[in-house]
């Protein structure tokens, strides 16, 4: 892939809106915490998050980190560490790692509120602004702070609309944020990234082109996966009627006028990422 800037645009209104509002109240956050996608670690990474967080506290939590190539993803941790953020893994879903969380909000606020003390202040109540792109989990991860369902949680992006805040407890305010991206992509990969791990919607790209980067990806580095899920020994674009004739085969998708039914497959491919049916895989590379 070139490294050249694509014209790909994906940038509703509500996330130019997003950035000016929180320029707005940032004065007032304590913490700002960034949820990444533990498989797309760069990618997932808002670019210009400096630009309106300011000089403020950032801690980033690598979301879906059950799903990811943890050898490579943890590359990514050490270099988000080297540049001084904190890092905290996190399975959103399915354990408790989202009390580490509340936990580093709270040693963070109990030094914080020490130095209140000195100077004759009240503690303060934590006001954490929580931010990331669209769908790597963070409204599964605001309901399991708050202990409820309060975010409305879709497995497609732009379901958070507006700033919104939230108890999470009377030492915690939580602020939630709509997913934030970029007006361009910088690349090709990083939009292909994106709209495989569902951040962009689907229909930015064609689904062939996001299917095809999937399989090219698990052909360049867990081939054992692409046996295991595809029963393919490899994949090469060149043959690529050959190749998806076999996954049609396999798994049991009819042809379609004598031809593989790319569109079927295509959706196949896809939708075994967006459902976490593909695991162990980090398509970014240091």
């Amino acid at each position: 892939m070139n490294e050249n800037k694509t014209n790909i645009n994906w940038y509703p209104g509500h996330m130019a809106k997003t950035k000016r509002e929180i320029k707005e109240i940032i004065s007032t956050v304590d913490i700002v915490i960034e949820v990444l996608d533990s498989r797309i670690p760069k990618s997932s990474h808002i670019e210009d998050l400096n630009s309106f967080v300011m000089d403020k506290k950032t801690v980033l939590v690598f979301n879906k980190y059950d799903l990811c190539d943890k050898e490579k993803t943890n590359k990514f941790i050490n270099y988000y560490n080297d540049l001084g953020f904190d890092v905290i893994t996190c399975d959103s879903k399915n354990t408790n790692d989202f009390k580490k969380i509340i936990n580093y909000v709270n040693n963070f606020m109990k030094e914080k509120n020490q130095k209140r003390y000195e100077k004759g202040l009240l503690n303060k109540k934590a006001n954490v602004l929580i931010v990331g792109v669209p769908n790597v989990g963070k409204s599964t991860l605001i309901n399991k702070l708050a202990g409820k369902n309060i975010s409305e949680i879709g497995n497609k992006p732009g379901v958070t609309k507006s700033l919104n805040k939230i108890k999470i407890n009377e030492y915690f305010n939580l602020i939630d944020t709509p997913g934030i991206l970029w007006p361009k992509f910088k690349d090709e990969e990083t939009a292909l990234n994106l709209s495989s791990m569902t951040t962009i919607k689907e229909s930015v790209l064609p689904i062939h082109k996001i299917a095809i980067h999937i399989l090219e990806k698990l052909n360049n580095e867990y081939k054992n996966i692409l046996k295991d899920v595809f029963n393919l020994e490899t994949f090469d674009l060149d043959d690529i009627e050959y190749y998806y004739d076999k996954i049609g085969e396999y798994k049991g998708i009819l042809k379609y006028r004598g031809e593989p039914d790319y569109d079927r497959i295509s959706e196949l491919i896809v939708n075994l990422i967006k459902k976490e049916k593909i695991k162990g895989v980090t398509f970014d590379n240091l």
